[in-house]
C-alpha cells in the first residue's frame, strides 16, 4: 500500500515536472512575438496532450513500460517508482536553474539505474538504440531548421506578410503540440498508467488518466515558462517571428519522424536544435554559441546523474521492502 501511494505521488510530480520542463519550453517559445497572452497557446498544448493517446496510440509509452526491461509486475512498479523519482529530482534541479534538459533522457537513465539495482536487467541493446536516435534528434532539428530558415528567407515580401506569418506560426505551433503529444509527452502516460492502474502494457488509452495528466501538465507549464524563458535556450539567438515559426516546424519534424517507431525523442533538445539551425541559416554569427555550452553540459550530465540517482533510489527501496 505504501509503495502504491508513493508511486502515485511520484507520478503526479513527474507529470508536473514534465509540464515545467517540456511545457514551459514550448510555451516560452510560442508566446514570443505573438502579441497575445499565454492562455490560448497553453490551451492548445494541453488539449493536444490530453487527446494525444487517442489520436496517436501509445507506442512510445510502451517503450518505457515494456521494451527496455523485463521483470515481474511488482518489481516493475518499484523500478518505476525509483526511476521516476530520480528523473524528477535531476530535472527539477536543472529546471529551477532555468535550463530545460531532456526529461526523457532523465527517465531512461533513472529507470535503467533502478532496474540494475532491483534485479531487472535492462535491455541494453534497445536502450542503446533509443539513446542513439535521441542523440540524433537535435541534429535533425538543426538540419531542418537550417533548411526551413533558408526556404523562408527566399519568400519575397508581399503585402499582408505579417498576417500570413502569424497564421503560419499558429500552424507551426499546432504541429509542434501534436508532435509532442505523439512522442515525448507519452512518457507521462507510461508513469501514470503504472502508478494508478498497475498497467504496464496499456492496451488502451486510459481516459481518466488523460484528463488528469493534462491538468497537472498545464499547472507545471505555467510555473516553468518564466524560468525557462530566462534560460539558455531562449538566449541562443534574438528571434524574429519567422525564426520562431521555423524552429517550431523543425522540432516537429525531428520529433514526429520517430514517433511511428515507438522511439522517445526529446522535444526540448529538438527545439534547441531548431533554433540553432534557424539562426545558422543567416550565418554562424547569428547564433550565440556561448549559450549552447550550458545546454550541452546539462544533456551530458542528465543521463549519468539520473542513472546514479535511480540506482540510489533503488537501493533505498530495496532496503525498505526487504
Amino acid at each position: 500500500m505504501t509503495v502504491t501511494v508513493a508511486l502515485c505521488i511520484t507520478a503526479i510530480a513527474f507529470v508536473f515536472i514534465s509540464g515545467a520542463n517540456d511545457g514551459g519550453a514550448l510555451l516560452a517559445l510560442a508566446v514570443r512575438h505573438r502579441g497575445r497572452s499565454a492562455g490560448p497557446v497553453l490551451a492548445l498544448l494541453v488539449v493536444a496532450v490530453g487527446v494525444g493517446p487517442n489520436l496517436f496510440g501509445l507506442a512510445v509509452a510502451r517503450t518505457f513500460t515494456g521494451r527496455l526491461a523485463e521483470g515481474s509486475p511488482d518489481t516493475a512498479r518499484l523500478v518505476f517508482l525509483a526511476g521516476a523519482a530520480a528523473a524528477v529530482g535531476v530535472v527539477l534541479v536543472l529546471t529551477w536553474g532555468g535550463v530545460a534538459t531532456s526529461l526523457t533522457l532523465a527517465a531512461l537513465g533513472g529507470l535503467a539505474g533502478a532496474g540494475v539495482v532491483l534485479g531487472v536487467q535492462p535491455s541494453w541493446g534497445r536502450l542503446g538504440a533509443v539513446l542513439a536516435v535521441g542523440a540524433a534528434a537535435p541534429l535533425v532539428g538543426v538540419a531542418a531548421g537550417w533548411l526551413i530558415g533558408r526556404a523562408v528567407r527566399r519568400i519575397p515580401a508581399v503585402r499582408g506578410m505579417p498576417r500570413l506569418v502569424s497564421c503560419l506560426q499558429l500552424v507551426a505551433y499546432g504541429s509542434q503540440c501534436l508532435a509532442y503529444a505523439a512522442n515525448d509527452g507519452q512518457k507521462m502516460f507510461a508513469v501514470v498508467a503504472v502508478a494508478f492502474a498497475g498497467d504496464a502494457l496499456m492496451p488502451h488509452p486510459w481516459e481518466a488518466g488523460d484528463a488528469m495528466v493534462a491538468a497537472v501538465f498545464a499547472a507545471g507549464a505555467l510555473l516553468g515558462a518564466r524560468r525557462v524563458a530566462r534560460g539558455a535556450t531562449s538566449r541562443l539567438l534574438t528571434t524574429r517571428p519567422w525564426q520562431v515559426m521555423s524552429a517550431e516546424l523543425a522540432s516537429s519534424v525531428a520529433v514526429l519522424s520517430t514517433a511511428g517507431m515507438g522511439v522517445p525523442v526529446s522535444m526540448t533538445q529538438s527545439v534547441a536544435g531548431g533554433l540553432v539551425g534557424t539562426g545558422a541559416s543567416e550565418g554562424g554569427r547569428r547564433v550565440r554559441w556561448q549559450f549552447t555550452v550550458p545546454l550541452l553540459t546539462a544533456w551530458l550530465v542528465t543521463l549519468p546523474a539520473s542513472f546514479a540517482a535511480g540506482s540510489l533510489a533503488g537501493l533505498l527501496l530495496k532496503g525498505a521492502t526487504s
